[in-house]
Order: structure tokens, then sequence, then C-alpha cells
């Protein structure tokens, strides 16, 4: 377990090493990259590409409540929220990919009005430079909430990419989680900053 949380951690590195042999780290030690998605990208991924793995990761290290997965065969969504900057980089990423005996599909929109079934949601700059609108919408809604804007997690999202020092690191904000009734992996919490955590 400690080598997992090890290699994970390694697989945040800086871009001048988030070529081929990091994003395997992270694969072979979990199992969960998406080989035929990353065969098609680049060799050296980019920034978004990296980020688009770990989404696909994360859809592996959450639980959601019983009552938010009323068809076991429905696809896993991911969603983008706001303008994309993944462009066919986060759909190449999971193609093909299961959770289980889910597949999964990508969905983009442009209001948050217009989210209804997603499991992962993207929030896109600009509306994640101001979240508190978006994730008001979205308040107790079994919907893991991800972005890479400033201070993502202490505004009420859950989980924030942070760029520190060239080096792509997690936080969480694991009260939001769990009042949204989503459960996390501890091994993900491992290797992430925990914001807010939950008294004793």
């Amino acid at each position: 377990m400690a080598f997992l949380s090890a290699a994970f951690a390694r697989a945040v590195k800086p871009p001048a090493t988030w070529g081929v042999p990091v994003v395997w780290i992270l694969g072979s030690a979990l199992g969960l990259v998406p080989v035929s998605g990353l065969a098609a990208q680049a060799a050296r991924p980019s920034e978004y590409q990296v980020k688009a793995v770990f989404l696909f990761n994360f859809a592996q290290f959450v639980d959601w409540p019983p009552n938010a997965v009323t068809d076991t065969q429905a696809p896993l969504s991911i969603g983008v929220l706001g303008s994309d900057p993944f462009g066919d980089v986060l759909d190449a990423t999971v193609h093909g990919e299961h959770r289980g005996g889910r597949s999964f599909v990508v969905r983009r929109y442009q209001r948050v009005e217009d989210v209804r079934t997603c499991d992962i949601l993207f929030i896109s700059r600009p509306a994640a430079d101001r979240p508190e609108g978006v994730l008001a919408d979205l308040k107790d809604r079994p919907i893991l909430t991800v972005s890479d804007a400033d201070a993502f997690a202490e505004h009420g999202g859950m989980i924030g990419f942070v760029t520190d020092r060239n080096r792509i690191r997690l936080k969480i904000n694991l009260a939001v989680a769990q009042a949204a009734h989503l459960t996390i992996s501890s091994k993900l919490l491992r290797v992430a900053e925990i914001i807010n955590p939950p008294g004793p």
C-alpha cells in the first residue's frame, strides 16, 4: 500500500517529467491508466493530458451512494462545465474503459443548470474562478467537483489541482465530499492535502 501511495505521488511530477514513463508509473502501479487512450496521445503528455488521466483515476478512487447510481450499467459520466481545455484528450483517455460494469462518457455543459446526470464534473475557468454560485447549485448532489482554479477546494470544491513549483498536487475538501455522500479512498487521501478535515 505504501508503494501505491509513493507511485501515485511520483505521477505528479513537473512538466519536464510528464513523459510516458511517469504516466506508466501511475498506470502500472495502480492498474488504472487507460492504455488505449495514452497510446493515441503524444509521447510527452501535456498538462491537460495528465489531468485527463487523473479524472479517469478519480473514478476508481471514489464511491458514490447507492441512490446516485440507479442503473449499474449506465455510463459513468465525466462532465466539463464551461470552456473545454481538454479538446479530444479526455474522450481519448476514457474511450473503451470501464469501472466495473460501467463504461465512460464525456459530456460538456455551458451552464450549471444543464448538469443533470453527472458523476465527475470538471469546472473550467472563468466559472471556477468565482465558484460559489456554481457550487451552490451543485450543493450536496453526489457529483465529484474538480477544478484547477485558484483555491477551488478552499471555496467549497471537492478536488483542486494545484501547480506548485511545476508539480501537480491535489487538495481535497473532504467535508464537502462527505456532505454529498461520496466516499474517497484512503489511497487518494494519502497523496493529497486535506482541506477542512472533519473533527474527531
